[in-house]
């Protein structure tokens, strides 16, 4: 779905896709990045936000576009993402927020969250993102929302994650997303994590083409696919195509 203000050419966006030497040179750089910790480097307003830049300007795009009345993001680490998420939705203005879901909160990250001048957008839930009692808290806290986002960025496990598709993806309604973090685990080296319950064949990305074996409603969205280079979605970005 191209904005019509967008100066996106599609066939020139094709043939850098279909560009197999400029692919791997993406690849190479992401997997050098990683080495140095790449995503630790940038804060937002503050506070670290453990994103690649090129995922924040794509998310900048897909709120802009949705304009939703929530953002449910799983995985809240320092905060980073969700003051990213709140000053976006302070933008937009009205009555927008953000829920973010974390099995442990540290008490020294909730405190900074909830000093930060966008914390009024934002609500903290702590326990696991499975949870059937926050899943439910989750619902309660978005009813009455007719567009939200959801942002998957918790335990990187195929099972864990394919749960919270299930869990929430009846969230999102047509013409939002459903966006799921660390898809790149399936396309970087088993090395690369050496004392991690996920890696290849177990991660994100796994879940996920499980996830749209069975489920009709969400599809990948092929633009962001093409034009990010450097991402850690690759096949992360579901789109809602029907309610």
């Amino acid at each position: 779905m191209q904005d019509q203000n967008s100066l996106i050419d599609p066939e020139r966006l094709q043939r850098m896709a279909d560009d197999g030497e400029l692919q791997t040179l993406a690849r190479t750089f992401f997997n050098r990045t990683c080495e140095y910790r790449y995503s630790y480097h940038f804060t937002w307003m503050g506070r670290p936000i453990i994103q690649y830049p090129a995922d924040l300007v794509a998310m900048q795009e897909i709120i802009w576009r949705v304009q939703p009345d929530a953002i449910v993001e799983t995985g809240i680490a320092h905060g980073g993402s969700l003051i990213f998420y709140a000053s976006l939705l302070e933008l937009i203005g009205g009555d927008r927020k953000v829920i973010g879901v974390d099995i442990e909160i540290r008490p020294h990250n909730r405190a900074a969250i909830e000093k930060h001048p966008m914390a009024h957008r934002i609500h903290m839930v702590e326990g696991s993102s499975v949870d059937p009692a926050v899943v439910k808290n989750v619902r309660e806290l978005v009813a009455g929302k007719p567009k939200v986002i959801v942002a998957l960025d918790s335990n990187h496990t195929r099972d864990h994650v394919l749960e919270e598709l299930r869990a929430y993806e009846g969230l999102v309604r047509k013409g939002s997303y459903l966006v799921v973090f660390d898809t790149v685990i399936e396309d970087m080296p088993q090395h690369a994590f050496p004392q991690r319950t996920w890696g290849p064949g177990n991660n994100p990305k796994t879940a996920v083409h499980e996830f749209l074996r069975t489920n009709s409603r969400f599809v990948i969205d092929k633009e962001m696919n093409s034009k990010l280079l450097t991402t850690v979605c690759p096949d992360g970005y579901l789109r809602c195509v029907a309610d």
